[in-house]
């Protein structure tokens, strides 16, 4: 019959960490380390690791058949931080603390020396005065050197003698200002000692030797989110894709194998709530039956990108899990701010036109089109822009599939003016009983051309008519009126002109609509 022999504890091992899937909100780290072990069964204990680990999402795994873990819990412990000297961040306290530790350890090595030497000279005067009195004995009287070899053994005791006395009242006058700065900074400052995570692990070994570990847990205080650089020059564009990563778990990534995804492990932790939507009849009116209420509104064209909101936005994956790794070992520090890796990065031709809606703005922009060869979708994110000069701003890159064509505004273009007239009339017909709104928009375009411009330049307006969801409502593009005509109409009503200008060129764009509502239409 065989029995197990016991367990044994082990001192503490280090664990570090080797790679990271960075997730939306959290990070899912691993660690792998070589374990020595020998028959049996024993408990390690590992770390540290940080005290934010997620207990349940704790794995462990042998990569050898001939051992086993039997059980794997994360214990926590209140650790005192390891004395660090002061930066510039802290305060006139601490430094002061910091400079007279430094002096309490310069005198006491000074006091340690003095008596030392102090030890030496009562030795060495010792032996004169033993020699005096053998010479004395045998009748060897050197009067002279024997004087003066007191005399400078006593002169020296005194000088080093004093000087140790002034040190040990130095050193005894630092400890008690030490002792009262260290009791204000307890008082002011005092911090709390650090809360550290240790892995225990009990594993069983068939056989002596070399066993790998691979342990990973989950960790809050950790994201990322895409960011781009777009270089312009000339007909190409290099487009860099960067991840910026956030983490606080408290530990630092150092050289590790970064992996950047879009999963949401917590959207499916918690069901919706469900609320009670009440649905009521009533009869209407003779006058709601006789009235048709209408109003005027903006209404944005939806997207399947994210809501704008006033905090971080979450990672636009286009509805489908994206998986992206940084090419060699990255480091990101664990102190909360944002740093950048680069993950691709690619050159591809690209074709451009000039851009206004003067209701928007009455700036020329310059919009660049091109096509993601990444090789994989481009994530919605800002894009930092660049040119010949410089950096010239920022803009948004929406999602974009891998393939798909995608758009960037390189900002306006100060050779151009646009200026933007309404006008409006009202007018009722008696036989139709129809209220007619017509409006005319006319756009004035100007090209202030340098003395180096030769070319023609092409110019894309976009303007919008209202667009009617009920048949009350009716809204008419006049082109018989608009000069010129437009050259496209969308079914979001977005019209468009496509405007040739020469150097110094001017031109006006003339757009005229009508809205015309039956009687019974109140709102217009």
């Amino acid at each position: 019959m065989t029995t197990t022999p016991p367990a044994t504890t082990s001192p503490v091992l280090p664990l570090p960490v080797t790679a990271v899937t960075c997730l939306e909100d959290r990070a899912l780290v691993e660690r792998t380390t070589a374990l020595d072990l020998h028959r049996g069964v024993q408990r390690l204990r590992l770390g540290p690791i940080t005290a934010l680990a997620v207990d349940r999402s704790l794995r462990a795994e042998l990569t050898t058949p001939r051992a086993r873990v039997l059980d794997a819990r994360i214990l926590r412990s209140w650790t005192p931080r390891a004395p660090l000297p002061p930066t510039g961040a802290d305060s006139e306290l601490r430094h002061r603390v910091h400079a007279l530790e430094q002096e309490q350890l310069t005198a006491d090595g000074r006091r340690s020396r003095l008596e030392a030497r102090l030890a030496l000279l009562a030795q060495l005067a010792a032996d004169l005065l033993r020699e005096i009195g053998e010479g004395a004995g045998h009748g060897e009287i050197e009067r002279a050197r024997w004087t003066r070899e007191l005399d400078r053994v006593d002169a020296e005791r005194e000088s080093y003698g004093e000087q140790l006395r002034t040190v040990r009242a130095r050193l005894r006058a630092v400890e008690d200002e030490l002792r009262q700065a260290q009791r204000a900074l307890d008082e002011a400052e005092e911090e709390p000692a650090e809360l550290l995570g240790y892995v225990e692990l009990t594993v069983e070994a068939t056989e002596p030797g070399p066993h790998g570990l691979t342990l990973s847990h989950l960790a809050p205080c950790a994201l990322w989110r895409p960011a781009y650089r777009a270089t312009l020059t000339g007909g190409s564009l290099l487009l860099e894709t960067e991840a910026m990563v956030w983490q606080r778990t408290g530990e630092d990534w150092s050289q590790v194998r970064l992996t950047l995804s879009t999963a949401r492990s917590a959207l499916a932790g918690e069901p919706p709530r469900l609320v009670e939507d009440v649905l009521s009849l009533r009869e209407k009116s003779a006058e709601e039956r006789r009235t048709v209420e209408v109003e005027l509104r903006e209404e944005e064209i939806g997207s399947t990108g994210p809501a704008d909101v006033d905090v971080l936005p979450g990672v636009d994956d286009g509805g489908e899990v994206r998986t992206l790794r940084a090419p060699g070992p990255a480091s990101v520090p664990g102190d909360g701010r944002p740093h950048r890796v680069p993950l691709t990065a690619f050159t591809v031709p690209t074709s451009s036109e000039y851009v206004c809606a003067p209701e928007l703005s009455p700036l020329v922009t310059e919009v660049v089109r091109f096509r993601n060869d990444a090789g994989h979708a481009l994530l919605a994110g800002p894009v930092d822009l660049v040119r010949g000069s410089g950096f010239t701003g920022r803009a948004e890159l929406g999602f974009t599939a891998p393939g798909a064509f995608a758009e960037l505004s390189f900002g306006s273009t100060d050779g151009y003016r646009v200026v933007r007239e309404t006008e409006e009339t009202r007018a009722s017909t008696a036989l139709a009983q129809r209220t007619v709104l017509t409006r005319t928009v006319r756009l004035h375009l100007s090209r202030f051309s340098g003395p180096h411009e030769h070319e023609d330049q092409r110019i894309a307006l976009r303007e919008r008519i209202p667009v009617s969801e009920v048949s009350a409502v009716e809204v008419r593009l006049r082109k018989e009126s608009c000069s010129p005509a437009p050259d496209a109409l969308d079914a979001e009503g977005i019209v468009r002109w496509d405007v040739t200008l020469p150097p110094g060129g001017r031109r006006t764009v003339t757009l005229v609509y009508e809205v015309s509502a039956a009687a019974r239409v109140a709102g217009i």
